[in-house]
């Protein structure tokens, strides 16, 4: 027995209360009326009859009332040992790492036939299951006590090019042991690779119920070189040779020469040599890249130095396709700023689009469609050439209009919109000289590349009504200088101001570049992502007006990757392995997709003995939660056992000392 908080005994001392209340509470008799006391002889009376106790049961009852009350605030507990906590119907969880970084060498080899092993030790009626885990988990059989499907399950697991995720692992037996209700033992064969730990370790907890039992297949480091990245235009628009960019590094290596080639479509365009230094990276570049037109397949390969070959490739893709016509209608006595638009255009590095012009009297019977996008640069537009305009933008064509005093028109509104124009704003003498760039969304993509507009100044704007547009910049005086509004499947834009550096000094500035080469590619609908992505990311295959029209992928395999089902209403793609990816739509919006693994995988540094440690542990943390483990000593409280003595304790003292107070009442 002992106490959490034992200083409360030292309340103890409150037992001399009871001790003065029944023996050295002060004697008291009650005086006599008498004549004289000159008879009477004068003596002292003895107070020892009067010290005695009384009372003896009551006395007994509050002293032990008051020792139990100081017990209680000691806290007394006992020690109780635990039965050992027994794992019947337990199920042996076979867990083994098909990730990237398992194809070096032996690996996944040696996973499997040390998992064929654990099989073959389980006795009769033991039940186990076989899963397969990189960044996801895949369930290879059923749980069974049969040896034949288990290690066909084993077998049946193929090298993938994901990434290890230990955290994955941890989420689904967490799962597995929650709908199972039954204890697991996860027997896990993998490199233990440190990249594959998550950052935040509460992502490995374990429950109580499920015990790890790793199998490290790497004990250390092993040396590693892989092409890290390549840097690679994704579209190019003329014959120019394109530069390619590459990195190469070595994880745990020393310093070494590597050879690196430059393939495009199979063939070796070129072949270069770089000295990696030791755990270091180099670049080599390639300046002598031709692109054919259409789609394009490159590769930048190195030498074979390591037992993972995986990663010495890095693929990219590039397309080398037509400027897209664009039409900019201006008035026929004006520039109406085409030349700075060209200009803009041209400077961006890549002749992407080729600006066709026109007039209102000429366009009437242009057909829309053949355009990337159309600029209305301050002109005012009949009703017949609008309506075009506006089906073309429902349709998924996109509209840029520049505002001008030209494009106030009759109407009073602005065209294909029809947001109302309310006026005309000058910044003269007599008041602010010029106004300026206030406000800018750094969210759209016309704004996205360069948010610096702090040297533009505009001397006179169109002040439109907003309606229902989504406003990208505003000037100081909160006049909207960039609108944007979805009608049907398109887009308008609205600049409320000119581009012929009149109104404003915005095209001679060196935020209009970025501007109008990203506005341009958001009115084409142009992605201008990445040349590759990574294992396991989505691309979207459809938008809503194309519901139901069927879409062709072909994996790098060659083969399908949707059925014929999801090839109709599937939405997006998962790219579940390194290479080409090949997706046909049925609007011609075909797109040849580089995709390559995760390069984390590269590097072999297994994780520390001390890391497995602490995450098999996460499971006793959860045990002490909610039940103990085996042969554990635990503290019983006393308390409460306590407090019931106490109650009862009070009761029978209240029900004697009212019994002796009535009995000192009638001996008064």
């Amino acid at each position: 027995m002992g106490f959490l908080t034992p200083w409360f005994l030292a309340g103890g001392l409150a037992l001399g209360l009871p001790i003065w209340l029944h023996m050295l509470r002060k004697h008291k008799t009650t005086p006599l009326p008498f004549s004289s006391l000159m008879f009477f002889e004068k003596r002292t009376q003895s107070s020892i009859k009067h010290k005695r106790l009384r009372y003896l049961m009551l006395f007994a009852l509050r002293t032990l009332l008051i020792l139990l009350i100081v017990l209680a605030f000691a806290h007394p507990f006992v020690t109780q040992r635990i039965p050992p906590r027994t794992r019947s119907n337990e199920i042996t969880v076979l867990a083994i790492d098909n990730s990237l970084s398992m194809r070096a060498g032996t690996l996944l080899a040696d996973a499997k036939t040390a998992a064929k092993s654990v099989v073959s030790g389980l006795h009769a009626g033991e039940r186990a299951e076989v899963l397969a885990f990189g960044s996801r988990i895949q369930v290879m059989s059923e749980v069974t006590d049969d040896h034949a499907p288990l290690n066909a399950a084993i077998d049946a697991i193929e090298p993938s090019d994901t990434r290890t995720s230990f955290a994955e692992l941890s989420r689904a037996t967490r799962s597995m042991a929650q709908s199972l209700h039954l204890p697991l033992t996860v027997q896990l064969f993998s490199d233990m690779q440190q990249t594959g730990m998550p950052s935040n370790f509460n992502d490995l907890r374990l429950n109580a119920d499920v015990k790890l039992e790793p199998h490290a297949l790497e004990k250390k480091q092993e040396p590693n070189y892989t092409v890290e990245n390549v840097v690679a235009p994704r579209r190019v628009y003329d014959n120019k040779k394109v530069r390619v960019l590459a990195t190469v590094a070595g994880y745990g290596a020393r310093k070494d020469v590597r050879n690196v080639s430059l393939v495009l479509n199979g063939r070796t365009v070129e072949t270069k040599t770089v000295t990696v230094p030791e755990v270091g990276r180099a670049t080599v570049e390639f300046l002598s890249l031709d692109v054919p037109p259409g789609f394009n397949k490159g590769e930048v390969r190195i030498d074979s130095a390591d037992s993972l070959k995986a990663d010495d490739v890095y693929y990219f893709s590039i397309e080398r396709s037509d400027p897209r016509p664009a039409l900019y209608v201006h008035d026929a006595d004006s520039d109406g700023g085409l030349l700075y638009f060209k200009t803009a255009l041209e400077a961006a590095g890549q002749a992407a689009f080729d600006v066709v012009p026109t007039t209102p009297d000429q366009s009437a019977n242009i057909s829309l469609s053949k355009y990337a996008f159309v600029v209305l640069s301050d002109v005012s537009i009949g009703q017949g050439f609008e309506n075009q305009l506006r089906d073309y933008v429902r349709s998924g064509g996109s509209v840029l209009i520049v505002m001008g005093h030209r494009s106030l028109g009759s109407s009073g509104k602005v065209p294909v919109t029809g947001q109302k124009i309310l006026e005309t704003r000058y910044s003269g003498r007599e008041g602010d000289r010029f106004q300026a760039a206030a406000w800018l969304d750094t969210s759209h993509p016309s704004i996205l590349k360069d948010d610096r507009w702090d040297d533009v100044t505009f001397l006179r704007t169109i002040h439109v009504d907003i309606g229902g547009a989504r406003v990208v910049a505003k000037l100081t005086d909160q006049t909207p200088l960039l609108l944007d509004q979805q009608v049907g499947q398109g887009h308008v834009l609205v600049f409320t101001s000119t581009f012929d550096n009149v109104d404003n000094n915005f095209p001679i500035r060196s935020s209009f570049v970025p501007f109008v080469e990203q506005t341009a590619r958001y009115l084409a609908h142009m992605d201008s992502g990445p040349p590759s992505v990574l294992v396991d990311s989505f691309a979207e295959l459809r938008d809503a007006k194309e519901k139901g029209t069927a879409v062709d992928v072909v994996d790098p395999k060659g083969e399908r990757a949707l059925t014929l089902d999801e090839a109709t209403k599937a939405t997006n793609i998962q790219f579940t392995m390194a290479g080409f990816y090949d997706i046909r739509r049925p609007n011609g919006r075909n797109e040849l997709v580089a995709v390559n693994a995760d390069r984390h995988e590269s590097d072999l540094t297994p994780a520390a003995p001390d890391t497995l440690s602490l995450w098999q542990n996460t499971a006793n943390g959860t045990a002490e939660a909610g039940s103990a483990s085996a042969g554990e000593q635990k503290p019983l409280s006393l308390w409460w056992y306590v407090m019931l003595a106490v109650l009862a304790l009070t009761v029978a003292e209240s029900l004697l000392g009212n019994r002796h107070l009535s009995v000192d009442k009638e001996a008064a």
